[in-house]
């Protein structure tokens, strides 16, 4: 399968009227080009632990972490996580939102690999990214299987190495 990108199918009107959503089910249900994506996201990088932001990103970030003989660390939103959390909080379009990571997840000096399905406006992943630092653990790259260009997350980013496999 060497076309994996036409299986991320449009669905208009998805949430709410005027959003074309990029629905990836289709891509995740073939075994070939669910594996190209894995591996197209952890390609170059090295890493310990793979962090991966709620919800889809799960989906995405545990097969990499498997791939990779690596470690998997769940973002989640407020309130989801058991045991003693950082949390950061950031705006969005209309209101604002907060992400939490256990504060044992990562260790001082891990190299870490923060994937996640959609980079949009930027403000989770760089919410993430500030969640990672707080445990003295190095981000070596934000990987994403998708970017929306016209909503300039990557500006939020600066200074990473962030790559997408698809830009649109």
């Amino acid at each position: 399968m060497t076309d994996w990108i036409s299986l991320i199918r449009d669905i208009p009107d998805y949430p709410k009227p005027g959003i074309l959503f990029k629905d990836i089910t289709p891509l995740l249900a073939e075994p070939a080009a669910f594996t190209m994506v894995v591996d197209g996201l952890s390609a170059g990088y090295a890493f310990d632990k793979v962090v991966g932001i709620e919800a889809r990103g799960f989906i995405l970030a545990a097969p990499v972490a498997i791939r990779n003989a690596a470690g998997f660390v769940p973002v989640r939103k407020k309130g989801k996580l058991p045991a003693e959390t950082f949390e950061e909080s950031y705006d969005l379009e209309y209101g604002s939102a907060t992400l939490e990571m256990h504060t044992d997840a990562l260790a001082p000096g891990e190299r870490v690999l923060i994937v996640d399905d959609v980079l949009a406006t930027g403000g989770t992943a760089a919410a993430t990214v500030d969640l990672v630092r707080r445990t003295g653990a190095q981000v070596v790259g934000v990987s994403f299987l998708m970017e929306l260009s016209f909503l300039a997350g990557r500006e939020k980013l600066a200074g990473l190495d962030v790559r997408s496999l698809v830009t649109v």
